[in-house]
């Protein structure tokens, strides 16, 4: 053996080592999981669909949802008209979600990692995004637990933070079936504490009944209500398949994609609807506005630690997701180590949008991690379909299909498009494209992302049969 050729052996081992790794055996399997962005043999399969309603129901029972409801009120709409908003956009939104979320049983990958098949070597930039997107997701989301910690136990808000931060890192480092398991109970939990708030609500406030916006800017306020309402179902869809990659070939796709969507869409737009109705009661975006709302005692402690949890469900998922995008952009680092360092970078931008005006910030970052979502969807789901075309309609088999790289210079030139078409639709208050601002604010981003995208790949992953 020569020495050149012993050493590539050696650098491909150590790629497996890190990639691959100890995989749950069982739902209860509560070791560390250190198994990467290596697919998942079929024959270490386990569990059924009714698994993914549970993993996309309880992470969306956080404040974060709740105070996007509030939006809508804020920018002048009646509750009717902002509730319509909020189930368009939600919808809208989940069904990607669920769709992608079908593929985890058929290889055993997780999003991102499939992503490699459409974009090759350029799946470091989308890769890369979402990282970064599941450390602002934990931010976001973050704010609020670690507030209502800080609150419940009487800490500063800082402590309350890193408690929170690093519970879930210690959940997403033992990955999949920790998850799977916590949120099975946390959906019970968390829907007894938020019918808990509804009920508080129902009794005590009454819903904005007045529209004080007309004509084009109260259409500019329906399309950027729908936009949020959007964003935040769409925000799943690069982590879709990710919770789903353990199940086996066998599970029912249809019941899988209904599951996945009833259990994005129910819980958002439940919270929504709760933020909308009790708008004038969370006015400051903390979970003061719970502890208040449900009177104080043990019932606002409840209601405190409820969001607290809420907290660390969804982000125990941020970091999991975000150790396998780490690891897709080619960082040879332990997945374990990755879902802890994710975890660990949320913790100053948790401080830097509590230091300032909060509010402001929050609807910033949640716009814009998620602009260049639709163009990856678009994308993967061009990708698939060309797949599955040239296979005739047989099962997919990884293997061969990673065996049949795609050039990198299509998919990258479609997403870049994808988002510079966007950008004059964008309305924050950071930017308002020219677009928006004709149309009285009414972000359109997400939308044209996708379609501009779609009409920029498709030629050129589908080109027509002579």
């Amino acid at each position: 053996m020569s020495l050149p050729y012993a050493h590539e052996e050696t650098a491909v081992a150590e790629v497996r080592r890190v990639f691959d790794g100890r995989m749950p055996a069982a739902p209860g399997d509560l070791r560390v999981e250190t198994r990467g962005i290596t697919p998942v043999p079929e024959d270490a399969r386990y569990g059924g669909p009714r698994r993914l309603f549970t993993v996309w129901f309880a992470p969306n029972l956080t404040m974060t949802g709740v105070f996007s409801g509030t939006v809508g009120a804020a920018l002048g709409l009646d509750f009717a008209t902002a509730l319509l908003a909020v189930v368009l956009g939600t919808v809208v939104g989940a069904v990607p979600t669920a769709y992608l979320g079908t593929w985890g049983s058929q290889t055993g990958a997780g999003q991102l990692p499939l992503a490699r098949l459409a974009f090759g070597r350029a799946v470091a930039l989308p890769g890369a995004l979402q990282w970064l997107s599941s450390i602002a997701w934990d931010a976001l989301i973050g704010l609020f637990g670690g507030d209502a910690l800080a609150q419940l136990c009487g800490w500063p808000f800082w402590l309350g933070v890193l408690v929170m931060l690093a519970a879930q890192g210690v959940l997403g480092v033992i990955g999949y079936e920790a998850i799977h398991r916590l949120q099975t109970v946390m959906t019970f939990a968390l829907a007894v504490a938020f019918v808990a708030l509804a009920v508080k609500l129902a009794h005590g406030t009454q819903p904005t009944t007045a529209t004080t916006v007309h004509g084009a800017d109260r259409a500019g306020a329906f399309v950027l209500t729908c936009a949020i309402a959007l964003s935040l179902a769409l925000s799943w869809a690069p982590y879709a398949s990710d919770f789903s990659r353990y199940l086996p070939r066998t599970a029912s796709r249809t019941r899988m994609f209904w599951c996945t969507l009833l259990g994005v869409g129910v819980s958002f737009v439940a919270v929504q609807a709760l933020g909308l109705w009790g708008a004038a009661q969370f006015t400051d975006q903390s979970a003061r506005g719970v502890d208040r709302l449900l009177g104080g005692g043990a019932l606002g402690a409840f209601g405190l630690l409820a969001v607290a949890l809420a907290a660390l469900c969804s982000n125990a998922m941020n970091d999991y997701s975000g150790s396998l995008a780490l690891q897709t952009v080619g960082v040879r680092v332990p997945r374990p180590v990755a879902a802890a360092l994710a975890a660990l970078l949320g913790f100053p931008l948790v401080l830097w949008m509590h230091a300032a005006d909060t509010t402001a910030r929050f609807q910033n970052v949640l716009l814009f991690v998620g602009y260049w979502i639709p163009a990856f969807v678009a994308i993967v789901i061009v990708d698939w379909a060309a797949r599955k075309r040239a296979r005739g309609g047989r099962p997919i088999d990884l293997r061969a299909e990673e065996a049949e790289p795609q050039p990198w210079w299509p998919a990258l030139t479609a997403f870049v498009v994808g988002f510079a078409a966007a950008a004059p639709f964008m309305s924050t208050s950071l930017y308002v494209g020219p677009v928006a601002r004709a149309l009285h604010g009414a972000d359109l981003a997400y939308p044209v992302a996708f379609l501009a995208t779609l009409l920029v790949y498709t030629p050129l992953r589908m080109p027509r049969r002579t």
